[in-house]
């Protein structure tokens, strides 16, 4: 898992792109005696269920977006609890017309959440745990600048009706998991769902590369992905949400904008995806930005010890 996780983030964005992440997706569900199937939503599947946050993300890249959703089922059939794992599954980041104007050689990595739920994927068909059903969800696609490109200013609208005024299109990691965390929460009503993303700069400035932060609500959640952090050594700090940050949030155009002021980024980002998910609902937002690259090795793999193990305890319960 670990491996396959390292394979996802190293690979440059001229191999692995939205496609071929799909292929991969159905190899991996090829290769797991049956325990995972996947199901590769096409962008008119995605039309069709109104993901115009990922759409909007996806318009200006040559590849077509799709939309990877792996389902791991127990081998005797008994579930006990249904989760989702989301991951952002951005294959390169250019900034859009928001363009990055230092370390765009290093974007190939914003897929890390993406790679560390394939890595996760791999590693609890191996495991085979029992009274889990898990559903992975990837929304895949490349963040470019082109003639269809989305720009600043205009107002894309998710899946759930919420709409979204674009101030600046770096921030498109959270569009993109604004559909996938709908489609998990509504399509598929998972009862507690994790989402893992390489975000913001502003978690790296706030934790280093060492760790990732954690947001979530749910103190049972919190305490769950705590301990399994421990257990594996996939270092996390839980981080602070608090409510008044929404009104960075406040758009007079529309319902949300993507992006708050300069300072409490991280948390802003966090605040946005709640978004997303029924309020009622265990979800946990976590940050995996720094700990996901070494600048001496490459790739960490971080993250799918950090899954599996959650994983794996869920069934227990």
């Amino acid at each position: 898992g670990i491996y396959l996780c390292k394979d996802v983030v190293n690979a440059p964005h001229n191999v692995l792109n939205s496609l071929s992440l799909a292929d991969s997706a159905k190899k991996l569900a090829a290769e797991s005696n049956g325990l995972i199937k996947t199901k590769i939503l096409s962008k008119n599947e995605c039309e069709k269920r109104g993901m115009g946050a990922f759409l909007g993300v996806a318009r200006g890249s040559e590849t077509e977006p799709k939309f990877i959703h792996m389902t791991y089922k127990p081998k005797n059939g008994k579930v006990n609890k249904k989760i989702g794992v989301v991951g952002k599954g951005l294959l390169f980041d250019t900034g859009g017309y928001s363009i990055k104007t230092s370390m765009m050689e290093l974007m190939k990595v914003d897929c890390g959440g993406a790679a560390a739920v394939f890595g996760a994927a791999r590693a609890v068909a191996a495991l085979a745990p029992e009274g889990v059903e898990v559903h992975f969800c990837i929304a895949a696609c490349e963040n470019m600048i082109s003639s269809k490109a989305y720009v600043p200013s205009d107002i894309l609208t998710a899946s759930n009706g919420k709409t979204i005024e674009v101030l600046n299109t770096d921030a498109e990691g959270r569009l993109t998991l604004a559909d996938a965390l709908v489609y998990a929460d509504e399509e598929l009503g998972c009862e507690k769902i994790i989402e893992l993303s390489t975000l913001t700069g502003a978690c790296m400035v706030s934790l280093g590369k060492g760790m990732a932060g954690v947001w979530t609500k749910d103190d049972d959640l919190a305490k769950e992905l705590s301990e399994s952090s421990e257990r594996t050594g996939d270092k996390s700090w839980r981080m602070p949400m608090p409510d008044e940050y929404n009104k960075q949030l406040e758009s007079k155009i529309a319902d949300i904008q993507n992006i708050g002021t300069r300072y409490g980024g991280a948390i802003t980002a966090a605040l946005f995806l709640q978004n997303f998910v029924s309020k009622d609902k265990p979800f946990a937002h976590i940050d995996i930005a720094g700990p996901v690259w070494d600048d001496a090795s490459g790739a960490t793999g971080y993250g799918t010890k950090l899954v599996a193990d959650w994983v794996k305890e869920q069934g227990k319960e």
